[in-house]
């Protein structure tokens, strides 16, 4: 079943629950635009969908798996920076709603102000709903 964080109450209910993402690791996503080519190789162009899908995995349980789903994606920013020299684990998350868009990074404690200068992971868009996945724990694929 899907949580929709749709308040600062459901934001701030759904970093509680997943420990602020301490101890956890962005496992793999999977991005639709909308964008496609036909069979007869017409393009549709357009990202429509703009749908992105993360899974997390914690050294906790309950949940130690969830799935984030991100709708109306903004902006999408990877940033593997010193991949070979540093793990990719978190130990905190910031999640911040402004207007009318969602923000998710990977590290406590980042401000509203500070939001596009961050180097981390940064992840924006209309809409954030998850789901706990806890069959989805270990190093199999969830995306296929």
């Amino acid at each position: 079943m899907w949580n929709t964080i749709s308040s600062k109450e459901d934001l701030d209910s759904f970093i509680s629950v997943f420990g602020g993402f301490h101890d956890s690791c962005l496992k793999e996503m999977k991005y639709n635009s909308g964008a496609y080519v036909a069979n007869d190789l017409s393009m549709y162009p357009y990202n429509k969908e703009r749908l992105l899908r993360l899974i997390f995995q914690r050294q906790y349980d309950n949940p130690a798996a969830i799935e984030m789903e991100v709708s109306g994606l903004i902006i999408m920013r990877l940033s593997l920076k010193d991949a070979d020299l540093y793990t990719c684990e978190i130990l905190g998350a910031t999640m911040i709603m402004a207007e009318d868009r969602i923000y998710w990074c990977d590290c406590a404690g980042v401000s509203e102000e500070d939001l596009m200068n961050y180097e981390g992971i940064l992840i924006c868009g209309s809409q954030i709903r998850w789901r706990p996945l806890e069959e989805r724990i270990g190093k199999g694929e969830v995306y296929k």
